[in-house]
């Protein structure tokens, strides 16, 4: 079924042609990537698709029978809103209910009467009628895991990375069958980034994407759009199926182009020596060279060489961190952490956010002062610091300008130079874009001038403060070769879980309240790792309950059990303890007799779920059980 058809759409600004005529379709249950360079259309054109943008010619048509959610960017929240009124301001009759409901319960907090009561038992009625204590439970869910715990609170007093979340929480809790996202995991830690890839890759709903995390968007998606020189190229497939048939298309493309040039030489041959033909097919030939001429001088995409820079000397020592402590007030980010750095180490900093970890590379340089404990760095440790602050400018200059500021030359592996110049072509800046004022440059561009200054001064010991925001994945893959290849220490914070997995070998991982955890090995396995230490604390909880809390002992499963029988008795040994756990839960709150009379109908209607629940999947689970015992 058919969602979304895009029908030969056009959009420019000014002079600059972002796509032309380009159509495809999403279709329903379909997880749809796109993606592209910066600053080629990737946001306008689903700003157009959501209708807030006007294209200039072709047209978007949806299914009248489906709802859409867009996350911009960019949100448009009104700063004197309080959260709840942003996140639940939808005029689905399920979100009003939801948001009268949590109105009440803040109400009854603060006052008993008459009036409350009646307006929230008028709010449970609504909810029951709607069947919306689904949707209830999942905003509750979103929300705590978010970290959105004060929905009342002004959405203007947020952080940015919090307005983020607020507006991904809002577009996640509509109920919707076409979801569009653009760039969800900006400003999001790798536990938040993990929870949403399981969220959306197991859901039903349809989505299309723009996204520069290639590891989630590999989780997510299952196909795959491309924007590329004003044209659209579809691949149905995950990430590896792109790159495997992107290099295909390019490398026939570069044959094509090949033929095009020769066929292109022999006609300017022809021309040259040829007398001024003024015959039909003559002026049909000529009218033909002049559109050769023209696709000759296209030039075809070819994979850049990295770059391998010479770095300065590292002597013996490179840096050593001697028992350091660092608190904000009674917020402990580090602990008597030491560590000693070795040559060409390659260190990743992972963390929820909040935990350290920018504090710990300000630490380093000297930015901040450790509270106890020193840090020590060799003679010839020279630093590149890229942190997150962005890059100091005085005055507005062009971008060669500022760049030469810094550096006019880099040397490479070979013992050659190449200008500054050419190093930002490598890196996307191009040689004409390069004369345009630092003040004209996008936030995405800005940040990617910064790095490429830090890295232009040729530093032997990299810091790299969430270097991978705002770029998009063929900038990445650039960067990815030149950190490759690079022979000095490096120090990278990222939620980027590819980028880590390829640059490094070794993880520092913030746990919060100034745990450090030294693992050795990238990102993949340490997930591994910790899951595997999960699972294994779960069984060791499990065998120490005491023996009256202990589901029966199940005998080896038989084969008179079918695979479903065998997948639904493992469902049931996990579903049980969890109601059993819901159900004393409930009895503790009915006898405590805190609870206001409204709260305690709802709590009821619960309880008595949880108990038809509980006897309904005992007497499955004894069933079940008696099948394996008989056998």
């Amino acid at each position: 079924m058919n969602y979304l058809s895009i029908e030969k759409l056009t959009k420019s600004y000014g002079e600059k042609l972002l796509f032309d005529q380009i159509t495809f379709g999403i279709e329903k249950g379909q997880k749809t990537a796109l993606i592209a360079k910066n600053g080629t259309g990737k946001s306008t054109l689903l700003n157009i698709i959501a209708g807030l943008e006007i294209p200039d010619s072709g047209v978007v048509v949806a299914r009248n029978d489906i709802t859409i959610s867009y996350l911009p960017q960019i949100d448009s929240f009104t700063n004197d809103y309080s959260v709840i009124d942003t996140i639940f301001d939808s005029q689905l009759p399920a979100i009003q209910a939801i948001k009268e409901y949590e109105t009440c319960l803040m109400m009854m907090e603060k006052e008993h009467s008459q009036e409350v009561n009646r307006r929230m038992e008028k709010a449970i009625e609504t909810l029951d009628r709607l069947n919306a204590w689904d949707i209830e439970s999942r905003a509750k869910e979103i929300l705590s895991r978010f970290g959105i715990n004060n929905i009342f609170q002004n959405i203007g007093e947020l952080s940015g990375g919090q307005r983020k979340k607020a507006s991904l929480a809002k577009t996640l809790i509509e109920e919707t069958n076409l979801l569009i996202l653009d760039e969800p995991t900006n400003h999001l830690d790798i536990d938040m980034i993990e929870w949403l890839e399981e969220y959306l890759s197991t859901s039903n709903t349809t989505l299309l994407m723009v996204t520069h995390d290639r590891y989630f968007l590999d989780k997510v998606c299952n196909n795959i759009i491309e924007l590329e020189n004003t044209q659209l190229h579809q691949y149905k497939g995950k990430y590896d199926y792109y790159l495997e048939k992107k290099a295909e298309r390019l490398t026939n493309e570069a044959a094509e182009h090949e033929k095009i040039k020769q066929l292109y030489e022999k006609e300017l041959q022809w021309v040259h020596t040829s007398p001024q033909a003024r015959t039909t097919k003559a002026k049909a030939r000529i009218n033909s060279f002049e559109n050769l001429k023209e696709e000759a001088s296209q030039k075809s995409a070819q994979k850049q060489e990295a770059f391998k820079v010479q770095t300065e000397r590292l002597g013996n020592k490179i840096l050593e961190i001697d028992n350091i402590d660092f608190a904000y007030g009674d917020n402990v980010l580090l602990d008597d952490f030491s560590y000693i750095f070795k040559k060409g180490e390659k260190c990743g900093i992972v963390g929820k956010n909040g935990t350290g970890k920018s504090t710990f590379l300000k630490l380093i340089m000297r930015e901040l002062k450790p509270d106890a404990g020193k840090i020590t760095s060799g003679l010839t440790i020279k630093f590149g610091y890229f942190s997150q602050d962005g890059l100091e400018v005085k005055g507005n200059k062009r971008i060669i300008d500022l760049v030469k500021e810094y550096s006019e030359m880099i040397r490479t592996e070979g013992g050659n130079f190449i200008g500054a110049s050419q190093f930002l072509n490598h890196f996307g800046f191009k040689f004409e874009q390069q004369y345009t004022y630092y003040d004209d440059l996008s936030g995405g561009e800005k940040r990617k001038l910064h790095l490429l200054i830090t890295l232009l001064q040729n530093p032997n010991f990299l810091i790299l403060d969430e270097p991978t925001n705002d770029f998009d994945i063929d900038t990445l893959n650039l960067l990815e070769d030149f950190l490759t290849h690079y022979k000095g220490c490096l120090l990278i914070v990222s939620h980027d879980r590819w980028f880590m997995d390829k640059l490094v070998d070794h993880l520092f991982v913030f746990e919060g309240n100034g745990k450090v955890k030294d693992h050795y090995g990238n990102y993949t396995e340490f997930r591994i790792e910790k899951d595997k230490a999960f699972r294994l604390q779960k069984k060791i909880e499990k065998a120490s309950r005491p023996v009256e809390e202990k589901m029966p002992e199940k005998a080896v499963k038989s084969t008179k059990l079918t695979y479903k029988e065998k997948k639904e008795l493992e469902e049931l040994e996990a579903s049980i303890p969890a109601l059993e756990a819901e159900k004393l839960e409930i009895e503790e709150k009915l006898s405590s007799g805190l609870e206001d009379v409204m709260r305690l109908t709802a709590i009821t209607q619960r309880y008595q779920i949880v108990i038809d629940m509980l006897e309904e999947q005992s007497m499955k689970w004894l069933e079940l059980s008696e099948k394996t015992i008989n056998d």
